[in-house]
């Protein structure tokens, strides 16, 4: 199907900048820096290659605002000063394609991987800390003991230090690598994710209890974020309903719609005031097909309209085989959402044109999603009509400063 006359290709003002089309590349973490968290060349490649010929808005992997509270490989890290420079190098040939472009600041929290995890100097692994120290589940837990790695509860004067970080971060990506855009990672169960969800977040003092109290952290980065670059360059991105990492999602002791509803409902709030964010993005879980072709999760993130009245992306598999068929309905039904795309994007380069076209996507490959120092499943996807190239499967990414 082609979606060349749908809201998908009508131009929209996002911030300060104005899209050509509604079709978000989603921040889809990779895993090909360095060791030392500076971004690669083929990096640069793979962000080139999609912003071609776009016009739309590429929102980069999730970088590390700093390493302090919890370090992991293989993710692009603002501690690095050289990350920057190699930040700006691929904004700068983003841009070159008329493609807008966000940088996705987050914290891992208890999130932590321990095959992913660099010991000290002292040869020992450096604690953990998390909005509350409750492991992701019993194996985790058992991995930490292992190894003798403390799980740790942030304190007040840290979770101070984050907020400002983010600040920090956020300055130096705008002012100095020149993104469009930061987005505030709040989803999947990263460390803001784990002061909203309940079930991660049992702290007794004004960081937990109530939902007020569990929200304050990201409200306190949306506003020193919107001091430090203006709101207009801010986005946000949530899922409620995610069983990842921990949470809960709609099994959660509180409803995902009243914790979210109260977080939505206080940036446009804010909004009203005349700091309306750039975007809130939202994931929302995949349908899924049962024998008898019903759809057997149907839930979704349409309520967020009762109380965002802004820009949104919905993420969720739009263009799986099974649900692209509802595409132009859900985006021709709201004249300010876009759709973020993860998968697919990784697969096809040209995924703006196919969708324009109608040309049939080439599926993803999950088992390459994360293969560090090297391109296989990375570089190389053929545009509509070429033939895939596998050249430089084996060849090593390289620092690009």
């Amino acid at each position: 199907m082609t979606l060349e006359n749908s809201n998908l290709f009508k131009s929209v003002k996002v911030g300060p900048v104005t899209l050509k089309n509604r079709v978000v590349h989603a921040p889809t973490s990779r895993s090909r820096v360095t060791v030392d968290h500076i971004p690669t060349d083929s990096m640069l490649k793979y962000y080139e290659e999609r912003a071609e010929n776009n016009g739309g808005l590429i929102i980069m992997e999730g970088a590390l605002v700093e390493e302090e509270f919890t370090s992991q490989l293989f993710f692009p890290s603002w501690s690095n000063e050289k990350t920057v420079d190699a930040m700006k190098i691929i904004v700068d040939a983003v841009h070159k394609q008329g493609t807008s472009i966000s940088a996705q600041l987050l914290y891992i929290g208890r999130m932590a991987n321990l095959m992913m995890m660099k010991k000290n100097a002292d040869g020992k692994y450096d604690p953990i800390y998390a909005a509350s120290p409750i492991f992701m589940d019993d194996q985790q837990k058992k991995d930490f003991d292992d190894n003798d790695i403390e799980l740790r509860e942030l304190s007040i004067d840290q979770i101070k230090k984050i907020v400002k970080n983010f600040a920090e971060t956020a300055k130096k990506a705008v002012n100095e690598s020149g993104f469009d855009f930061v987005e505030i990672h709040g989803a999947h169960m990263t460390l803001i994710d784990q002061f909203i969800q309940p079930g991660s977040n049992k702290r007794s003092d004004q960081y937990g209890g109530s939902i007020e109290n569990r929200a304050r952290i990201v409200l306190e980065i949306v506003d020193t974020l919107t001091e430090a670059i203006g709101a207009n360059r801010v986005g946000i991105k949530f899922s409620p309903y995610m069983k990842f990492m921990g949470g809960e999602g709609e099994d959660s002791e509180i409803n995902p719609i009243v914790t979210w509803g109260y977080i939505l409902g206080e940036l446009q709030k804010r909004a009203n005031e005349g700091k309306e964010l750039a975007y809130i993005s939202v994931v929302e879980p995949r349908s899924q097909l049962i024998p008898t072709g019903e759809v057997e999760n149907k839930i979704d993130m349409s309520w967020a309209r009762f109380f965002w009245k802004g820009i949104l992306i919905r993420n969720g598999g739009y263009v799986d085989p099974n649900t692209i068929d509802k595409l132009e309905d859900v985006v021709n039904g709201d004249d300010k959402l876009l759709i973020g795309i993860g998968r697919h994007y990784s697969s096809n380069p040209d995924l703006v044109e196919k969708l324009k076209k109608g040309y049939e996507l080439t599926n993803y490959e999950r088992e390459s999603f994360y293969t560090p120092m090297t391109n296989k499943g990375y570089l190389g996807f053929a545009k509509y009509g070429e033939e895939r190239d596998t050249s430089k499967d084996d060849v090593v990414p390289k620092p690009l400063v």
